[in-house]
Formats: C-alpha cells, structure tokens, sequence
C-alpha cells in the first residue's frame, strides 16, 4: 500500500491514545483527517482544536461523498463493536479498513525503527527515547501511547527516516512491526481475554523478539526468558544502574555499560520501574550512537508522561499523584514509589478497574496490591469494549481486599470522599475514565 496515494484518512475511534498520535501524524505530513468516536474527550478537542473534524454518533452520512476508494485509508480500533455502521460501510464498499498497528507497519517499513515492547513501562520508555533522540537533533518520529509532558503531545518530532513506537501486544498487534533496534520491559500475563494463558503471551513476546535478527539490537530486563542484551538494577546486566541515591526528589546513578562507566546521571521521575525505563532508553540510544553527554541532558529535562506517575498537587504538607496503572504489577510499583518518596506518610488510594475481564483474572492480586494502601476507595468497574461478565464486580473484588480501610464508592460521591479524607498523600488509579476527573479532583483538593 502506497501512503503517498492517499489523500484522506479516516479514523473509527479517533480519540484512543494511539489512534490519535496517528490522527496528528497524518494532519502533518497533509492528508485530510477525519473521525468518529464513541464520546468527546480532552484528546478529541485537541483534535478538534488542530483542525480534524470529529463527530460522536455512528451515522454513514457523515462519511463524505468524495471518500472513495483509491483515494482513502480507514483506520479502525479493535475497541469498536463488529456492529458498527460506519465499519461497515466501508468493509462492504470495499475501502482499505486497516488496524492502527499495520498503519504503523507501513509507516515504520522504510525507517530506523526503535520499537518498545512490554506488558508494563511502554509508554515511558518510549516518550524517554523519543526526547533524547529528538533533544540531540535525529530525524525522528515518535509515536506514544501517552501525552509527554515536555510537548504536550503524543507525537514528538516529525522526521522521515528514524521511528519510535511502542510494540503492544494487544490483539498481537507488535507482529505487524519492522524493528531495527527494540526492547522488551516486561513479559507479565495480560490480556488473557486474547490469549487465553500465560504461555501464549510470552511465544507472542518471543515471536516479536526474532524479529530482532542481532541479539545486539534486542535489550531485554534481566530475568526475562529472551535471548538478548541484559539491562537492569543493581545486578549483573550488561547495562546496569548502580549507586543510585535520592537526591532533593532526583534519582541520581552510575551506569556500567558493556564499554563504558557513566557517573552521576539524574532523572527526577520517581520509583525503580522509572528508572529501569530510563536505563532502556539509555542503552538503546548510546547503542544507536546518540553521545551519552546528549543522553545525560535529555534525562534531567524529561518531566514524564501524564497519568504515569503524574503530580497534580506537590506540596509540603498535601501531595495528589494521578496514574494510569490498570495491572497489579503497575499497582505495586506505583505503591513502591509513593512509599520511596514519602515515608511513613499515610497514603490513600482510589482504584477504578479497567475490563471485567482483566478485574476476573487478577482479582486476588489486585487485592493484594491494594490491600498494600492505608486506606482504599474502589470505584465501578469501567467496562471499555466489554459486555459485563457474571458475579465480576467491584463489591467482589472489595471483599478480596484484606485492609479494613476500604470502600466502594460512586463516581458522583468521590470527590466529596476525597475532600473529607485526612490523607497527606492520594492517588489516584486506573485506565478508564477516571483520568478525566483529574482536573475536577484537584480543583477540589486544592481548595
């Protein structure tokens, strides 16, 4: 498929995270973008604000009439329902439907291609490598899975001849990818709704590895079954953090590298999972040949992904941290940074979970997770592209949680259970759309 023939591109689910990184991409290189979604959005405004017309109700005449066949792309979400007019009418008329992740495919083939994969730490990683390959002047194009603080965007830079993209293995979409050089954060069990169990999940990831023909171009955290340059903390990787001190709220570290020591590094995102992600992000770049004093300077100025760890309120005696962790691996870590940053402070925690599915099949170690806050405020289950499942609900997963400090809360009484808690530290979690309460939480908690 020749993207050069293309004049309009239209997006089904145009305000997903990913989705709209490839809505903004294709505005800029000067396609006519177009798009529906389910609801309105902080994203879809922006959008909307950039130029890109968007509606919000499934109906083939907003299709336009000079959309035809040779002349435009269609870009769905595997979030949309099989029903959907709009889908349809395309298959039926038989335009080019594609998945956001062949889209990438195509867009990546021709490029140097860094590609992330991970169950956890995608976005991060990514966003970290995009900034230092774009801060020491390369001709890159990053696509993320989440808005970087330093642009405020999705999408950093606009070259032609290096990529970034996160690798995800939902719906196995990563195997469409062309990776030149990638990594690989996390291989944990998730999305068992498309793959059935653990082992499927991890021949996925491998299957994704041996893409990477030169073990040398395929970093892997140590411990992972993959055949691959070992990066890590405090161990015995070929890339290894060591020394590491906090310093004013600053990670401050050495790295050995397989040639090199580097001394007295700072990142300021907190938590050893953030860390181990700049790591990454280091040891791909150097690999490249990005200069390490290049990489050193684009780590200080990194000020991280929204809804990844993300401060809202910073003060002396309140702190409200919002992150958008939806599995129990991500939940502990967030809990493991808090606990670093604020020892001994009492810390309250309100948890929406994301997918009936992922609820059922994680539902002890969410509790154990949780169960690690002083105090737990569980909200409904956000359902996303699912139906809900029989006797999978929030009340069940409360009970699982072995911490008397717990409730189910509405989404109408949070922000008043917020405001009447004595908790110097609140966190906010979850996928769904709790994320777009964020702003009204902190207005409230400010007053």
């Amino acid at each position: 498929m020749n993207l050069n023939q293309i004049h309009n591109v239209y997006f089904i689910g145009i305000g997903g995270i990913g989705m709209s990184a490839l809505a903004r991409y294709f505005k800029f290189i000067g396609k006519n973008v177009i798009g529906y979604d389910k609801t309105p959005t902080m994203l879809t405004s922006e959008l909307i604000a950039s130029g890109i017309a968007i509606h919000f109700e499934d109906d083939v005449r907003q299709i336009p009439a000079d959309f035809n066949t040779e002349n435009t792309l269609v870009i769905v979400t595997p979030a949309v329902p099989k029903s959907h007019s709009e889908w349809n009418y395309f298959l039926e008329n038989n335009f080019v439907v594609k998945k956001r992740a062949e889209v990438l495919g195509i867009i990546t083939k021709d490029t140097f291609c860094f590609a992330v994969a991970g169950t956890h730490g995608k976005t991060t990683t990514s966003s970290i490598l995009g900034h230092i390959l774009y801060e020491s002047g390369a001709d890159v194009t990053a696509f993320l899975g989440g808005i970087v603080e330093n642009y405020n965007s999705n999408l950093i830079g606009n070259g032609k001849t290096i990529t970034v993209v996160e690798a995800d293995e939902f719906d196995r979409s990563f195997l469409h990818l062309h990776p030149d050089l990638a990594c690989i954060t996390s291989m944990d069990a998730d999305h068992l709704d498309i793959y059935g169990d653990d082992a499927s999940i991890k021949a996925s990831f491998q299957e994704f590895a041996n893409k990477v023909e030169d073990k040398s171009n395929l970093f892997v955290i140590n411990g992972l079954p993959l055949e691959g340059v070992t990066v890590g903390v405090n161990d015995d990787s070929k890339f290894v953090a060591h020394n590491i001190r906090i310093i004013d709220g600053w990670y401050v570290f050495d790295v050995k590298t397989p040639t090199e020591e580097i001394k007295d590094l700072k990142f300021g995102l907190p938590g050893k999972h953030n860390l181990t992600n700049a790591l990454l992000a280091l040891a791909m770049a150097s690999t490249y040949g990005t200069p390490i004093e290049a990489i050193a300077k684009a780590l200080v100025t990194f000020k991280g992904v929204k809804r990844r760890f993300s401060f809202q309120i910073r003060k002396p005696d309140f702190v409200y941290i919002d992150d958008y962790a939806h599995h129990p691996t991500e939940i502990n870590a967030v809990h493991q940074a808090v606990r670093e940053l604020y020892p001994g402070k009492k810390v309250l925690a309100v948890f929406q979970p994301h997918l009936f599915s992922r609820t059922r099949d994680f539902a002890d170690d969410f509790a154990k997770s949780l169960s690690q806050f002083d105090e737990v405020l569980l909200m409904e289950i956000y359902p996303a592209r699912e139906l809900p499942i029989e006797g999978v609900t929030s009340q069940w997963l409360l009970d699982k949680i072995e911490n008397p400090n717990k409730k189910l809360v509405q989404k109408a009484e949070l922000i008043d259970c917020l405001t009447a808690s004595d908790a110097p530290v609140i966190v906010t979690i979850g996928a769904g759309d709790v994320g777009e309460m964020v702003p009204e939480i902190k207005n409230a908690l400010d007053a």
